[in-house]
């Protein structure tokens, strides 16, 4: 899943460079008065799944392994949090998500949802649909430019629209967001970034048509494509999308959850 490739990414090194301690990795006791039921390399994958919006065997190999190796153990941990694990094994990429009650009753919740701007959307649509042509064209490593993507947002904008500067802002601001969330991962040319396999699990082809269905019900416009954007024969796009300014994404399987900051805090 991650072959040669010219541009090195460097994504999450954060992450990567965090300081291994030393000593036995499957002793449970690890500072006093520790009454801990994990080995070190498990908590450092619950604590990586804890912070991080997802991880993968690309960008966290080592923890990845630990997951596989202690998948259940982990799964019980965030259970008790009213938190859920999907793991991925065909796209490698494993996230948490907050657990729904069997009688819809809202559990306390560590997460809180963060709704996508209408850039983000538009942008999410594209990448996805990117992702898929050039996977279907046989290259593993998908790649693309920061202009391009900001131009290619310029296609969804009405007509009317007279903010050119102020959608380019926004438009540059929601690739940000998305290198933010991880969805485009970094390489050394800062304008260049790779399409992560995780928005494979973001927009799986159902939800992708269902949410294409949802913006042309929103634009109540006849879907058309615009520029060099190619889309599977069962599925379209909208043209000139006008979402709200902040919309949450109808039913995916995962939104831009985060840790709230006070928990960030605390588990620092």
């Amino acid at each position: 899943m991650d072959p040669m490739m010219t541009d090195a990414w460097t994504d999450d090194r954060a992450a990567e460079d965090e300081p291994r301690l030393e000593g036995d990795a499957h002793s449970f006791s690890l500072f006093e008065g520790d009454e801990g039921g994990l080995t070190l390399d498990q908590r450092r994958t619950l604590v990586l799944l804890l912070k991080h919006r997802y991880i993968s065997a690309a960008l966290q190999p080592a923890e990845w392994r630990t997951l596989l190796q202690s998948e259940g153990l982990l799964k019980s941990r965030l259970n008790d949090v009213f938190l859920d694990l999907h793991v991925d094994r065909h796209y490698e990429v494993a996230f948490k998500r907050q657990a729904v009650a069997e009688g819809g009753d809202r559990f306390p919740t560590l997460l809180h949802d963060v709704s996508y701007t209408r850039e983000e959307t538009i942008l999410l649509v594209l990448l996805r649909q990117r992702f898929r042509s050039e996977r279907a064209n046989g290259h593993e490593i998908v790649i693309v430019d920061r202009d391009n993507l900001v131009d290619n947002v310029a296609h969804f904008r009405p007509e009317h629209a007279t903010d050119r500067s102020g959608d380019a802002r926004r438009a540059a601001a929601a690739v940000e967001s998305l290198v933010k969330a991880r969805v485009l991962l970094r390489t050394s040319d800062p304008d260049r970034f790779r399409i992560s396999a995780v928005i494979e699990v973001l927009l799986p082809v159902e939800r992708l048509g269902e949410l294409l269905e949802w913006l042309a019900a929103q634009n109540g416009d006849e879907p058309s494509v615009p520029g060099d954007v190619t889309l599977p024969d069962d599925v379209t796009l909208p043209d000139d999308v006008t979402l709200p300014d902040d919309v949450t994404l109808p039913d995916l399987p995962v939104t831009l959850d985060e840790i709230t900051e006070s928990s960030l805090e605390a588990s620092s």
